[in-house]
């Protein structure tokens, strides 16, 4: 496969499937009042109530990968639960990649070697090492908590000005989330010692142990961030939303960017959203031309 080929599957990938921050957790700030984790989980999902089947925007990409940096233009169309398509468009401005995601497949097509990928998603895993996920995707374009349940516990915090819900796993976890991470971010924090870190790895696997967290305006009761740590899979994911527009587009965010980690790779992407809209129906195109090959 090709470097190009690779790295446009890649940028598909980590749009879709969501690595820690360097940034440390900022000091709490004690004039935000307590809130208990059943009230915030009952505002943030008040403010997120709206639904929306259709969404389609413009987008500036930035992909970092460890060996190779690239920036373009793409165009985003979804349709809730059904499909996500993306059209990759260089400085030029000439279509070289176009890209079908569905709950269960990838599709992808490299107009510039005249080469595709069709496969379901275990098999993208396998192709590019990053699996790709519809659900997150989508839920990451409008700005969602992914994966809160109003059904599960949940620790409530306070840091730099925001509510943190954070899930209610043991604290062991919670550090071994921290320590598995590229960059920890709990302050003044002693990592684990190896064998121990080994040992609560084990005992997560037993658990299928994930950990969540959220960050919540607590003014709006909009997420801001969402990390996620399977310490099973060792693997992390880090969503920012780092701005939202006004209320003609709902305050979906305009500028999101997304971390992913693992034992050995480390990715991340930037998006800059403009012309957002959730009117429908939209068009997703995806015909394979027959001079087309697969990738090697």
């Amino acid at each position: 496969m090709n470097a190009p080929s690779k790295v446009m599957a890649l940028a598909a990938l980590l749009f879709a499937a969501g690595c820690k921050s360097s940034k440390p957790i900022p000091i709490l700030r004690p004039e935000l009042p307590p809130r208990s984790q059943e009230k915030l989980v009952e505002r943030v999902q008040a403010a997120h109530a709206d639904s929306f089947r259709y969404y389609s925007a413009k987008a500036a990409v930035e992909i970092n990968l460890p060996d190779d940096h690239k920036s373009f233009k793409a165009q985003i169309r979804s349709v809730s639960d059904s499909a996500a398509w993306i059209s990759l468009v260089p400085a030029l401005g000439i279509e070289v990649a176009r890209i079908l995601l569905t709950p269960d497949s990838f599709k992808l097509m490299d107009k510039v070697h005249d080469q595709y990928f069709v496969g379901d998603t275990t098999a993208a895993k396998i192709k590019f090492g990053l699996q790709p996920s519809l659900s997150l995707f989508q839920q990451a374009l409008l700005g969602r908590p992914i994966g809160l349940d109003p059904n599960e516990k949940y620790r409530s915090d306070r840091e730099d000005g925001q509510y943190v819900l954070t899930s209610k796993e043991k604290r062991r976890f919670i550090r071994a989330a921290e320590d598995i991470s590229p960059g920890d971010t709990l302050a003044h924090d002693r990592d684990m010692k190896e064998r121990r870190l080994e040992r609560t790895l084990r005992k997560a696997e037993e658990k299928e142990a994930i950990v969540l967290r959220y960050w919540i305006d607590p003014e709006s009761y909009l997420v801001s961030r969402v990390q996620i740590a399977d310490l099973v899979r060792d693997q992390t994911a880090d969503v920012r939303y780092e701005e939202r527009g006004g209320a003609d587009i709902h305050h979906l965010p305009t500028r999101i960017h997304i971390s992913l980690g693992d034992a050995v790779r480390q990715a991340s992407g930037l998006m800059e959203l403009s012309r957002i809209e959730v009117t429908g129906p939209l068009q997703m195109n995806f015909r394979i031309p027959e001079k087309f090959t697969p990738m090697p």
